[in-house]
């Protein structure tokens, strides 16, 4: 059983789950374990007949920063929160299979997205079927600038070829409106209005029966296969794979064995822009 103080459950509206993300004082860092309970609780509401939709977001200030990075994470500490075929491209491949985990649930998943949403972050939320942003949300996958193309590799698919291009090639976030632009994300509302307007989607999509709405949803998703979303997805953890053998992901790696904040500085100084950005938090 998952730690419950990670990971806060309420039913804020008839049929409507709500699952927090609750490490704020991490902004949200998706350890071993807060994925588990994630896992856990979505699995969960789409056995329950009493959901018909689930919505997850974070708690403090932002939806997430990205995965744990921190050695208490290690898998060999924490553990994968499901087994994943070991060997080159392991944890790009368990990312993926826990992206389709969510796809593959039959009730419909929507990310309410605030703050920073970076990196795994992102990867979360692009994993949910229905994705609303507060205008000045932050989305990025910085890790493209030192370490490796992405653990699920989605820029392409949801954002077309130049804007992917402009965010793996530079690693800069884009706000909650360019996101909806891009195709990243439905809608953006202001961020005092976001809670009410995601509950308000969730209750429309909640008037629709689940036996219908895993057919609404499963005929989108196929229609994304047939063009080859899921195999490309899956072929890219090969190329993430190979991109940590390079050598600059080689001394990534030792920047962050001296210390998160020491890899994050080496990442981020020379763009003035994330945690080194002294303008925000």
């Amino acid at each position: 059983m998952a730690d419950a103080s990670l990971l806060l459950i309420d039913n804020p509206r008839p049929y409507v789950r709500r699952l927090t993300l609750n490490r704020p004082d991490k902004r949200n860092a998706l350890s071993n374990h807060l994925r588990g309970a994630i896992f856990e609780a979505l699995d969960a509401a789409d056995r329950d007949k009493d959901v018909r939709v689930t919505v997850l977001r974070g708690a403090g200030a932002c939806f997430s920063a990205g995965y744990d990075l921190s050695r208490e994470n290690g898998r060999h500490v924490q553990g994968l929160p499901f087994h994943t075929a070991g060997g080159a491209g392991e944890w790009a491949r368990h990312v993926v299979e826990g992206c389709f985990r969510v796809w593959d649930l039959a009730k419909p998943v929507i990310a309410q997205v605030h703050g920073w949403c970076l990196a795994g972050g992102s990867e979360l939320a692009t994993a949910c079927d229905l994705v609303y942003v507060a205008e000045d949300a932050q989305i990025g996958y910085p890790p493209v600038r030192m370490m490796s193309p992405p653990d699920n590799q989605f820029h392409a698919w949801l954002c077309g070829l130049r804007p992917a291009m402009e965010m793996m090639l530079t690693g800069d976030a884009i706000s909650g409106a360019e996101a909806v632009r891009v195709g990243f994300a439905n809608r953006a509302f202001p961020a005092d209005k976001l809670e009410e307007e995601v509950l308000a989607v969730a209750e429309r999509v909640a008037k629709i029966a689940p036996d219908v709405q895993q057919m609404n949803k499963r005929s989108v998703h196929r229609a994304m296969e047939i063009m080859g979303l899921r195999a490309a997805i899956r072929a890219g953890t090969e190329l993430q794979a190979l991109a940590l053998t390079t050598e600059a992901s080689r001394e990534t790696f030792g920047k962050f064995r001296e210390g998160v904040k020491a890899g994050l500085d080496a990442r981020d100084g020379d763009f003035g822009d994330y945690r080194t950005n002294k303008k925000k938090d």
